[in-house]
């Protein structure tokens, strides 16, 4: 079963007119989605700006919810044999 991922007008975001549409909306599903700018096609202006309105419409929705993030501290201590 498919996940319901708000488009970008249902999220109440405006698609700026410098952009191309298709591109930002499958920037904006892909950054719902949680994954990352791993491949060239996704370093193009449009659909790096959908991603990066789909992670402050994501921040935003949570705090409306209570969740706060913290940031992560990573301690790695590793011995040579």
């Amino acid at each position: 079963m498919e996940n319901g991922y708000p488009s970008p007008q249902e999220a109440g975001i405006r698609i700026p007119s410098h952009v191309m549409k298709d591109r930002f909306c499958a920037g904006f599903r892909h950054g719902l989605q949680g994954r990352h700018l791993d491949k060239v096609e996704y370093l193009r202006l449009s659909f790096r700006e959908g991603f990066r309105a789909s992670k402050l419409y994501l921040r935003a929705l949570r705090r409306s919810r209570g969740i706060l993030e913290f940031p992560t501290r990573w301690r790695v201590r590793m011995k040579a044999a």
